[in-house]
Order: C-alpha cells, then structure tokens, then sequence
C-alpha cells in the first residue's frame, strides 16, 4: 500500500482541477484503480493527447509529459497520442476564437516530427505512438450521433470561454462542439485507465468517462495540470503566438528565451517543467519573497536545467556562456551565419529581404515588421526603415541573440 500512496502523490503532484471535490474524487479513483490493477497483476494504460498544429514540441506540451514519464518509471503502460484528426477539429478548450481549420497535408508533416522530439522526455523503449486517425476516420454518421445523444448543447456551453463566444455572438461552428465526442472516443478505443490534460480541458476529459461507461468500460482517471504561461507573460505557450520555447531548439534559442520572461513566472517554471526537488524550490520562494537573490541569478539557473534537461551540461555551460558574452557583454558570437548577395544588382534586397534569407522571420511580413518596430540594428545602429543600410561584411543584428554577417556573392573567396 505504501508503494500506491507513493505513486498517487507522484502522480498528482501539481494537478489542478479548479474544483477541490473533482481533484478528491480524482485521487480516490487513482488509488483504488492501482489497487485493482496490482490484483489483477497488469499496468494502467495511461495517454495523453497532443494535436498537432505546428511542427514543434514547446516547453508547455511537457508538463504532462513528465507526468507521463513518471508513470513509465513506474511500469505503467504509456501512450503518446498524436491527434492526427482531431488536429483537424480544432479544440475549443483554449481559445477565445475559433481555431483556423488544419490542413492535412500540414498535419502529417508535423507528426512526424512530433514523436521523435517526445523521446527527449519519454522512454522510447516504453512509449506507444498511435494516431487518432486511426480510429476516428472510421466512425460513420450514426456512430457519432449515437455518441452525441448522451450529451446537450447546454453541457458544451457551460464553459467559459464557448459561453463568451455565444453571448458575444462570435461564431461558434458545429465541428467545435464535435471535438469533445472525437476526444472522448480516443479514450473508448485506447481502453484508458488514466488520461492527462490540461486543467482548461476538464470538460473534455470528463465527457471521455461518459462515453466509456457507454461503451461498457471502467471510466478512467482524469489528471488536469496547469498550462504554462509563454514567454510574453500573458497568453498560454503557443507556437502561433509566438511565445514559446520549444524543446528541439538550440541550446542558445532555449537558453536566452528562458532568461528573457518575467520575473513572476521563474517559480512556475521550476515547478512545472524542472526536476529541481521541493527542498531548493522553497529556498527559491523564500528568497525571492525577501528580496535577497537576485531574479537573473535564479533565471540563470533555470535556463541551466532546461538546456541540460534537453541536451547536456556542456551545451548548457556553453549556451550560459554565450548568453554573457552576446547579450549582457554585447559581443558578438564567435560563429554566426553568413548571406550572401549581390552587390552589382541595379536594386540591392531589402533589409527584411535578407532578414528573411537569414531564416530569422517566418515570412517576409514577419521581417518587415522586426526591421518597423526597432528590433534590427546594422553594424551597431539601430534602423526604422528598410532601405538597404548594409554593406559587405556588415553584421546585422535580430532580436537579442541573432546575427548574420552579409557577404558580397559576387567576390571569390
């Protein structure tokens, strides 16, 4: 018994439910399913979905990926379920808006990036992979009106932000409401005993245990965490905001973005995306609480645990290094990216043009924007406009962290 009340605290350590009765039910259920399946002498089949709507795994996505690798040091069989039709749908779980409706082809190419960066946190040996396409694209019409017979309109719209959208009269589109039935049927075909989540998707996960006890299973635990907040200090961690750290970047991209959020979000970090013991976390608040660490040393650290947690030590000892040289010494790196472009041509490019050619903007639009807003400087000055202000060998400088070099292409080396 010691070892299931061990692994129940594990487990719901840091889950949030926004309703004290749900999380007490929630952890009664965990305990006695362990027992049950300790009895019957086989693992809990635990999952976690992520739908796939950019290329990129970010620092958000692992919260409940840790808890996942949890359950696998525990022998727990652990599935990581690539939403490759409900990506589709579009969860309005965390939007004040409808989402803009996925391409497939713009799917499966992002799942396949999906499952490899997962094994930088999960065990590959232990991990399942599976894709809800599977499943959901055989369902036919009755199916999914025999599902949604169990649930009315009014439960969907309970929710905060649906509710927002109804009674400012935003559209709310039919697909949107089907999400929940497509969610819940992926714990119905994964037979699941445990399903993680973020704490905005409760309903969802919940609406999955009807559908399971429709379908003559056990419903499952559902284990809600909190949803961490990007590095703009504002929205939720989102790839489309902009704001986030994925975990395939450099070691250089994770370290700086770490070091560049606010003060008030160093202890949820730590907490929800850091292996740091609980110990050294209450240190951390007491000295943050007294005035006597400074933030920046703390953010230092945290970087320091992300880029090794991702990579190694030494990546980490680098990146911290560069970190001081390029941004609190304002030197520039050592190594840095070359463009190359004609200078005989009648009109050079555009300083966006070659921003853009750097791979420092995700689009042309992207780039003239950075250069309109103040975050270009040319050879140390910073420029508001985008005619062209470089000349070969000139050292343009994005952001903090990035610079490139321009190279006359005509001149042979």
């Amino acid at each position: 018994m010691e070892s299931i009340d061990r692994q129940v605290s594990i487990y719901m350590n840091g889950s949030e439910f926004g309703d004290p009765q749900i999380k007490e039910m929630m952890t009664q259920e965990l305990r006695q399913r362990l027992i049950e399946a300790e009895a019957e002498g086989r693992p809990l089949r635990v999952y976690c979905g992520y739908d796939v709507t950019a290329p990129d795994i970010h620092l958000g996505h692992t919260i409940t990926m840790r808890k996942l690798r949890q359950f696998q040091e525990f022998g727990h069989e652990v599935t990581f379920l690539i939403g490759t039709f409900t990506t589709l749908i579009g969860d309005p779980s965390d939007r004040d808006e409808a989402r803009a409706e996925a391409l497939k082809e713009d799917i499966e190419r992002n799942a396949q990036t999906y499952a490899e960066q997962a094994f930088k946190i999960l065990d590959r040996e232990k991990t399942k992979v599976r894709y809800n396409y599977e499943w959901l694209s055989k369902l036919s019409f009755a199916d999914v009106i025999n599902m949604a017979s169990y649930f009315t309109v009014q439960q969907f719209l309970i929710r905060d932000r649906l509710r927002n959208r109804y009674e400012k009269n935003d559209p709310i589109w039919l697909r949107e409401l089907l999400y929940p039935l497509a969610q819940g049927y992926d714990a119905v075909s994964l037979q699941a005993d445990v399903q993680l989540g973020a704490t905005e998707q409760l309903f969802n996960l919940m609406a999955a245990r009807r559908l399971q006890e429709v379908f003559g299973q056990k419903p499952q635990i559902c284990i809600t965490f909190p949803v961490l907040v990007g590095t703009d200090g504002v929205h939720r961690m989102s790839k489309s905001r902009g704001n986030y750290i994925g975990i395939a970047e450099p070691p250089d991209e994770i370290y700086g973005k770490t070091m560049s959020i606010n003060d008030d979000l160093i202890m949820p970090y730590f907490e929800l995306v850091t292996d740091v013991q609980e110990e050294e976390l209450a240190e951390f608040r007491r000295q943050l609480e007294n005035d006597t660490v400074n933030p920046m040393v703390l953010k230092k650290r945290l970087a320091r645990e992300l880029v090794t947690q991702f990579y190694d030590e030494k990546a980490a000892t680098e990146a911290e290094e560069n970190f001081a040289r390029v941004v609190q010494k304002r030197e520039v790196p050592d190594e840095i990216p070359e463009v190359r472009t004609s200078f005989k041509a009648q009109q050079l490019p555009t300083n966006s043009a070659l921003i853009y050619q750097a791979g420092f903007a995700s689009s042309s639009s992207a780039a003239f924007r950075l250069v309109m807003q103040g975050g270009v400087t040319i050879d140390g000055k910073k420029i508001n406009d985008n005619s062209p202000a470089y000349t070969d060998g000139s050292i343009i400088k994005v952001g903090k962290r990035r610079y490139f070099r321009v190279v006359d292409a005509d001149k042979t080396s």
